[in-house]
């Protein structure tokens, strides 16, 4: 039996699956709201306490970069570290993943009603892939091969400096550089929070009016929902411009990290943002912005692009590495 997690910026998803002859199968599962709790201990502790269902493994998918079995979460106050987890659960030890890793795990597991194509390409079989996904934040991963099996890797672009590519991303990143200080991250503008800003800096540069509802929407709720939801509504011609705006950025950096890993086998964007707005991804302005470098061009325009519309990728991800390894490897990965 396996517990397995996935730890964004808003909430944590935790599962528990039985390996039955390689195969995984679903036995429980529970969100949390991770602002109602202190750390990810304590909500491993209440899992436990409300499924009562003894584990022989454990593997976290955390956001954030995994040094030591340690992580210093960078959108939440917490730090995770992997010997409070195991004393948590009663296991001599436990893994620590990065959740785009995490992701890249899982997706091998995915099913063809689980992907979304954004660009055909041409697939290289044995090439690198990449994954990017925004929600909270902003985080990327990539794939290599060695010896017939995928090997994914963690990185942290997301927290890279942000390339304005037109005349209003550049008075984008000055207004972001005002709010948020001289780093101005793709994380800043390719997030949830992000999109918040993005309208932010549209409505205060006087490129739309705020009507009383929508600013009333936003306060009581999500904004960045309410934002994406008028914009696909046809309710606010600000809500659109902006999610314009987050759309080619994404498509940007999803470009930027292709060349960067070569990522000639496939991108896969993931995150909870995606499956929402696929409408807007599904314009051409994400494609437009991936392809648009310069001599490369033709290189990026031959890349498969698609949307995991499987929210539970991650999740499926740790505990699919975890299910692969060794007891006594999965239990000591720092």
């Amino acid at each position: 039996m396996i517990l397995a997690a996935d730890v964004g910026g808003t909430s944590s998803r935790l599962a528990v699956f039985d390996v039955d002859g390689g195969a995984l199968r679903l036995v429980s599962e529970q969100r949390y709201a991770n602002r109602e709790h202190r750390g990810l201990d304590e909500i491993v502790r209440a899992f436990q306490s409300s499924h009562r269902q003894p584990v022989d493994r454990a593997s976290f998918a955390v956001a954030g970069p995994v040094m030591g079995g340690r992580v210093q979460t960078p959108n939440l106050p917490w730090t995770v570290e992997a010997p409070a987890l195991a004393r948590a659960l009663g296991l001599p030890g436990v893994s620590l993943l990065n959740d785009l890793e995490a992701n890249a795990h899982g997706i091998p597991a995915l099913e063809t009603k689980d992907l979304l194509t954004l660009n055909a390409g041409s697939p290289a079989g044995d090439g690198n892939q990449a994954v990017i996904s925004a929600g909270t934040g902003l985080g990327e991963a990539g794939i290599y091969r060695r010896g017939g099996r995928a090997h994914p890797f963690a990185g942290e672009g997301g927290h890279t400096s942000f390339a304005p590519s037109t005349e209003l991303e550049v008075e984008l990143l000055l207004f972001l550089r005002r709010k948020v200080g001289a780093h101005v991250s793709w994380e800043r503008v390719v997030s949830g929070p992000g999109l918040v800003s993005i309208y932010e800096f549209l409505r205060d540069t006087g490129r739309g009016a705020e009507p009383t509802w929508l600013a009333d929407a936003m306060r009581a709720g999500d904004p960045s929902a309410v934002i994406s939801e008028a914009a696909q509504e046809g309710k606010s011609e600000l809500c659109a411009q902006a999610l314009s705006l987050f759309v080619s950025a994404y498509g940007a950096e999803a470009g930027n990290l292709a060349l960067k890993v070569l990522a000639i086998g496939g991108v896969f964007v993931g995150g909870g943002i995606a499956p929402k707005i696929l409408g807007a991804l599904t314009q051409g302005a994400f494609m437009q912005a991936f392809v648009n470098k310069g001599r490369l061009r033709g290189l990026l325009e031959g890349i498969p692009v698609q949307v995991i519309l499987n929210d539970g990728a991650a999740l499926l991800g740790a505990a699919r590495w975890t299910a692969l390894q060794p007891a006594e490897s999965a239990a000591s990965r720092p």
